[in-house]
């Protein structure tokens, strides 16, 4: 009896730790029975805010991107400041370029109303990211859930972290492996750069500078750019001249024409180790489909708040 008792023990102990264990995995279902409306209604304000404006798309896609490489996708970006808090919005790749703040609040409240206090802002994120993809025309992919939301948020890791537009190849090869990333991964998740808009002073540098532009291209983009610093630095240019709006492989092909917009866009095709992958996505748009897939699933799955953890905040912008 005394054996038999003691192995009930072991295993119920082994249980708990498996219960444990699992726990901090996210899955698919994770909102199957306390959320069942959370997809649906999420999709309802991204399908609105994208009817609004193309745009809008590629803007929150980027702040998934954005809030993933700073201490894991735990919606840190999207807490405001105050007199006693310093957050992310104010670091060099976001001050004055992140948008669709207002989309994630209003989405976040008629999630709210269908369940309170169950969906995370971090989850949230990640849902709205593959519905502007999907709405856009891209591939679609089960998101997997259950993060909750971080207390803290990190301004010199937002700086630190994220790859600015005038990085070398090595430069985004090694901030990717950072997170955890494979080179094609970066190659892939910099695919995103097939819809969306860029400002000037994100790519002055490249058309003045680089030799590594088709002059036509850098003619027309020096129209609405000026070359003096703090002159037009908010003006706009396509990071897609093809389809700007529209989730395709021709960003590759941009690329393959010199005609990247950014220069972190052209040294994926400058006679590097990436040459290859894009050539391949030009190719096979579906490889690109894929692997870009591939790639926001792990980009997701970046150090998340699960358990215990954090907490899910009632509003996105501020901690309970």
């Amino acid at each position: 009896m005394a054996s038999s008792s003691s192995a009930i023990i072991t295993v119920a102990i082994l249980l708990a730790l498996f219960a444990g264990s699992s726990s901090a995995q996210l899955s698919t279902n994770y909102y199957y029975k306390t959320c069942p409306k959370v997809f649906s209604t999420v999709k309802s304000g991204v399908q609105s805010a994208i009817s609004q404006e193309r745009r809008m798309g590629a803007s929150l896609l980027r702040l998934h991107f954005h809030d993933c490489f700073v201490l894991g996708c735990d919606a840190s970006l999207l807490l405001d400041d105050t007199s006693t808090f310093i957050g992310e919005q104010t670091a060099n790749p976001n001050r004055n370029s992140i948008r669709g703040l207002d989309v994630i609040d209003n989405i976040k409240s008629q999630v709210e109303k269908v369940c309170p206090g169950v969906v995370s802002c971090a989850d949230i994120l990640a849902i709205v990211a593959r519905d502007s993809v999907v709405i856009l025309g891209g591939p679609g992919w089960n998101v997997k859930l259950g993060r909750r939301d971080s207390r803290t948020a990190s301004l010199s890791a937002a700086n630190n972290n994220i790859p600015p537009p005038t990085s070398s190849l090595s430069n985004l090869i090694s901030k990717y492996q950072a997170q955890g990333l494979s080179t094609r991964d970066m190659v892939a998740l910099s695919g995103a750069h097939t819809i969306g808009q860029a400002r000037c002073i994100s790519f002055r540098g490249r058309i003045y500078n680089d030799s590594n532009i088709d002059s036509s291209f850098a003619k027309i983009r020096q129209r609405n750019c000026p070359q003096t610093n703090g002159s037009g630095d908010n003006n706009l240019a396509p990071l897609d001249l093809q389809t700007p709006t529209a989730f395709d492989n021709k960003y590759f092909q941009n690329l393959i024409s010199q005609k990247g917009l950014l220069h972190s866009d052209q040294v994926l095709f400058d006679g590097g180790s990436t040459d290859s992958i894009v050539k391949g996505y030009v190719n096979n748009p579906n490889s690109f489909s894929s692997d870009f897939v591939a790639a926001i699933i792990k980009m997701g799955d970046i150090s998340p708040l699960t358990g215990s953890q954090g907490e899910i905040r009632k509003v996105c912008g501020k901690v309970n």
